[in-house]
């Protein structure tokens, strides 16, 4: 566990540190919600290209058919000192028709290509609205660092 930082970051430090997770993790907890049954969240792998978060789930899923109702969502790194959280609304991508630079991205993440898979596959593509990050208390005022798609600082 890191130390806190009692100084705090800068807007700018702090969106440089989301951007550069946001390249090297691998796994987002995704939130979505049905209008009849509720929240459901869920942790995917995920891969960030050209400015968009993409995800691949089971074309059934709970997190398919919520996104099919309600295409709003909120992503979450998986740290909760080191908080990343981001909005936005998502896209379902048939496997079959997944853009080929993200499909070919995702695959040589992972080693894994949902395109090659028997089963009907949905990649989620979510470009970010809204970031906030923080680390602990002493981050917690000024945590926006993404303000209607635009990067602050």
């Amino acid at each position: 566990m890191q130390a806190p930082n009692t100084k705090g970051r800068t807007t700018a430090e702090r969106a440089q540190d989301v951007r550069e997770r946001l390249g090297s993790e691998r796994d987002v907890w995704v939130a979505t919600s049905h209008p009849e049954l509720g929240p459901h969240q869920v942790p995917l792998w995920f891969l960030w290209h050209a400015e968009a978060v993409w995800m691949c789930t089971g074309a059934s899923s709970a997190t398919a058919r919520n996104v099919r109702a309600e295409p709003r969502v909120r992503l979450a790194l998986p740290d909760s000192y080191d908080v990343g959280l981001l909005q936005g609304e998502a896209e379902l991508h048939p496997a079959g028709e997944v853009p080929g630079q993200a499909g070919d991205a995702f695959a040589g993440k992972f080693g894994w290509d949902p395109r090659t898979e028997e089963g009907p596959f949905v990649y989620l593509r979510v470009v970010p609205r809204t970031v906030r990050a923080w680390h602990g208390e002493a981050e917690l005022r000024g945590r926006v660092v993404m303000r209607e798609g635009v990067w602050l600082g």
